[in-house]
């Protein structure tokens, strides 16, 4: 079918994809008429209709779900041919797609940017905060070229690197630092402030609290680490944070900031991408920065000025 291009089938994948022209028009960050007249033109080349206009929503004929099956697969083919061309080579340059989980990409991506940017002068940097599930799903359509997110993947087909593990903190308000620290079944009873549904680090929290899924209406919800820590700073509940984001939370609210008196509570951090990434070589070059990055600014957390209470329950020292 002659006349077909790679931008025809990359407009209509993302069309597929969100199933809205508007949002499928700023993915692809063109205005909407000029996607409309690209969509318009692939079907009259290939003689059908492939998309149902009308509504807020649209849908994708039969034809138009099987070319949208195999545009996604001529475009990860052409990716991939790409990063064959890259892995070639001794240096990784040109563009590289990074996601990150919100409870990461704060706290880790800024500086391994950096760092990669040094180490990789011709390295065009993307990077992408997205929750796990979404991370995972364009990793493996090829959207992604690697994430940094909690472990283990759940994809048979994707592979990752160990980068650290760290543990969970209580963040409570500057005037109960000296209390002591409740054990996890105690946060059941507290106003206990979570992120959104989505996020791993919610379920993570609550399998530590020992909590379900369904969790009691009165447990407040925020879109960000740092929206929870700014309301257990006005004094509306407490929460829990992944000991790496310490450093920048506590900043600008009055929290106090504990370990837990278990070491159950804990997370492992790896980079994860495609077992078939040409690029794998250089995606391990990557992690090992990560890890090293890690590694390095770990002497510099807040983790010595936490307040802290020993396994014999001993209370703990307040904020310097």
């Amino acid at each position: 079918m002659m006349g077909i291009t790679l931008r025809h089938l990359r407009y209509f994948e993302a069309l597929d994809r969100h199933r809205h022209f508007g949002r499928a028009a700023i993915d692809c960050a063109i205005s909407q008429p000029a996607l409309s007249v690209q969509i318009k033109e692939l079907e009259d080349l290939l003689g059908a209709a492939l998309v149902e206009r009308g509504g807020r929503q649209i849908h994708l004929t039969a034809l138009g779900e099987t070319i949208a099956t195999r545009a996604r697969d001529i475009l990860q083919s052409v990716e991939a041919l790409g990063d064959l061309a890259r892995s070639s080579v001794s240096a990784l340059s040109g563009r590289l797609r990074i996601g990150a989980i919100p409870t990461v990409a704060p706290y880790l991506l800024p500086g391994l940017i950096k760092s990669l940017s040094e180490c990789f002068p011709g390295l065009e940097m993307q990077p992408r905060e997205a929750v796990t599930k979404k991370l995972v799903s364009d990793l493996l359509e090829g959207r992604l070229d690697a994430a940094l997110m909690a472990l283990p993947a759940s994809e048979a087909s994707l592979t990752s690197y160990e980068l650290f593990t760290e543990e969970f903190v209580l963040v409570r308000h500057a005037r109960d630092a000296r209390k002591p620290v409740p054990e996890p079944e105690m946060l059941r009873e507290m106003r206990l402030l979570l992120l959104e549904e989505g996020h791993c680090f919610r379920d993570q929290a609550l399998s530590f609290c020992k909590m379900s899924s369904m969790v009691p209406r009165d447990i407040m919800e925020g879109s960000s680490l740092s929206t929870l820590v700014q309301m257990v700073g006005a004094g509306i509940g407490v929460t829990l944070i992944p000991e790496m984001a310490v450093p920048i939370e506590r900043r600008s609210a009055n929290v106090s900031v504990a370990r837990l008196p278990r070491q159950e509570a804990r997370r492992t951090i790896g980079m994860v991408w495609r077992k078939t990434n040409p690029l794998a070589p250089h995606l391990v070059r990557m992690a090992e920065t990560a890890r090293d990055l890690h590694f390095r600014s770990d002497g510099k957390t807040a983790a010595p000025d936490f307040a802290t209470r020993s396994r014999g329950g001993n209370e703990p020292r307040g904020p310097e």
